[in-house]
C-alpha cells in the first residue's frame, strides 16, 4: 500500500458572519474533499502540543509523529536543512524574514509579493555589510531566509512576524529568556536596527516603492535553534523504503530532509495563491509510482489567511480540491495504484485573526476497502462526528500507516 498525505496549510478556520456562520471549509465548493470524507474515516487531530506556539514547524512535524519535546528546535534549523547549510554544534540558526516596516508598525511579514531573485540581492547585500566570521546570511525563498550566528544562545523570546501585522514592531522585538542569552539578543537587535538603515536606501527598495510595492526594509530573525534530533521515518515505519516531500516552503523541505525524504521541486510552485497546483498534483502522482510515501504540502491557503483575505482563501481551498486532490484521486481510483490518502490542514489560520491558532484540525483517511464512518463532508464541524474521535501525538501517523 502506497501512502500520500495532502496538507493544505492553514485551511481550517473559524465560523464567519459573512458566510452565514459557516467556516470556509463548510462554505467552499469542495466535492472531492467531501467524497474523501464520505468514503473514508474522519476525526480531529491536535497538532500543537500544550506549551508550544502554533507554528507550521510544530504542526507538520507533529503530524509525522515527532515528539516536539524531543525534536523541537524552531524553524531556523529546518530552513538550514532545506537550503543545504550544514549546521555545526554551536550554530544558532534563525529564520530571517525580510519584512516591511512602516513607521512604528510592522506593515506585513512578507513585503507583499517579493520574488526570490529580489530577496537574494538584498540578502547578499546584508552579508556584505553585516556578515562576519560569526554572522552569516543565506538566501532562502521569497521573503523567507536564514541567519546563522556561531556561538549564539537559543534561549530567546522571538515573536513570529506573521503574528503581528499592523502592530508596533518595537514592542515585539526579541528578548533574552535568560542572562546567558543577553549577548545574543543584543547582537540580533543591532542587526535588525542596522538592516533598517541599510535596506531603506537600497536601490531595489527604492524601485519597489516607485512601482507602488512594499519595500523589504527590515530583517526579522525568529524561530532560532540548533540542529534537531529527528529519526528518519524509514526507521519508524519499515514499510517506507523510499519517501518524498513536495512543497514550496523551506521549513517543510527541512522537515522532509531530517525525516529522510527526498525533496521534489516543482517549477512554478510559489508558496502563494498562484502556485502551480496542477504541477504539484502531477509531481505527486509521479512520485507515488516510485515512492512508498509522499508528503504533499500546499502553502497558499495559509498565506491568504495571513492576508485576511476571505475570498482569496476560499479560492485557494477550492483550487486544492479541484486542481490537486481531484487528479490524485482519479489516478488512485482509475489505475492499479493501491494507495492510502490522508487530507488535512496543519493548523487553523483564521482570516479574521490573520495568524495561526492551536485548535484541533479535521482530518480524513481513505484507502480501498476502508469501512467509512457516517461523516458526509470535510470540515471542522463534521469531523467531530468521525469515528477516530480526537487524536494527538503520533496517533494519526500510526493509524495512517497501519494499513
Amino acid at each position: 500500500m502506497k501512502h500520500i498525505i495532502i496538507l493544505g496549510d492553514g485551511m481550517a478556520d473559524w465560523p464567519c458572519e459573512e458566510l452565514g456562520g459557516k467556516t470556509l471549509l463548510q462554505y467552499a465548493d469542495t466535492p472531492h474533499f467531501d467524497w474523501l470524507a464520505k468514503h473514508g474515516r474522519n476525526g480531529l487531530l491536535k497538532t500543537i502540543p500544550d506549551g508550544f506556539h502554533p507554528g507550521s514547524e510544530v504542526a507538520n512535524s507533529s503530524i509525522l509523529g515527532y515528539d516536539q519535546h524531543i525534536v523541537y528546535e524552531g524553524r531556523g534549523p529546518l530552513e538550514a536543512a532545506s537550503i543545504g547549510v550544514e549546521l555545526q554544534e554551536d550554530d544558532l540558526a534563525l529564520r530571517c524574514n525580510l519584512v516591511c516596516i512602516e513607521g512604528d508598525l510592522l506593515k506585513n511579514h512578507s513585503c507583499g509579493r517579493l520574488e526570490t531573485e529580489e530577496g537574494d540581492v538584498l540578502i547578499r547585500f546584508l552579508q556584505e555589510e553585516l556578515g562576519s566570521e560569526r554572522v552569516h546570511f543565506y538566501t532562502g525563498v521569497q521573503y523567507r531566509h536564514l541567519l546563522v550566528i556561531k556561538g549564539g544562545n537559543k534561549h530567546l523570546r522571538c515573536t513570529p512576524p506573521h503574528d503581528i501585522p499592523l502592530k508596533p514592531w518595537r514592542n515585539n522585538m526579541l528578548k533574552a529568556d535568560c542572562p546567558e542569552a543577553e549577548e545574543t539578543a543584543q547582537l540580533l537587535t543591532r542587526l535588525i536596527l542596522r538592516s533598517q538603515e541599510l535596506l531603506s536606501n537600497h536601490p531595489l527598495n527604492i524601485e519597489r516603492q516607485k512601482r507602488g510595492l512594499d519595500p523589504a526594509n527590515c530583517i526579522w530573525p525568529w524561530g532560532g535553534g540548533y540542529r534537531p534530533r529527528m529519526k528518519p521515518l524509514t526507521e519508524t515505519f519499515p514499510q517506507i523504503k523510499k519517501g518524498a516531500v513536495i512543497t514550496a516552503v523551506d521549513l517543510i523541505r527541512g522537515i522532509g530532509r531530517y525525516a529522510g525524504l527526498d525533496v521534489i521541486n516543482v517549477p512554478g510552485a510559489t508558496g502563494l495563491w498562484d502556485t502551480n497546483f496542477e504541477g504539484k498534483a502531477k509531481a505527486a502522482i509521479d512520485a507515488l509510482h516510485t515512492n512508498d510515501f509522499v508528503y504533499l504540502h500546499v502553502e497558499a491557503s495559509d498565506e491568504a489567511g495571513h492576508d485576511g483575505d476571505l475570498e482569496l482563501k476560499l479560492g485557494c481551498i477550492e483550487n486544492i480540491d479541484k486542481k490537486l486532490l481531484a487528479p490524485i484521486l482519479d489516478e488512485c481510483l482509475q489505475s492499479n495504484l493501491q494507495c492510502s490518502v490522508a487530507l488535512l490542514p496543519d493548523h487553523p489560520t483564521p482570516v479574521h485573526h490573520r495568524t495561526h491558532t492551536a485548535e484541533p484540525i479535521p482530518f480524513c483517511i481513505y484507502y480501498p476497502g476502508i469501512e467509512p464512518d457516517h461523516v458526509q463532508t470535510f470540515d471542522e464541524m463534521a469531523a467531530r462526528e468521525g469515528i477516530y474521535g480526537n487524536l494527538e501525538g503520533d496517533a494519526f501517523i500510526k493509524e495512517f500507516m497501519r494499513k
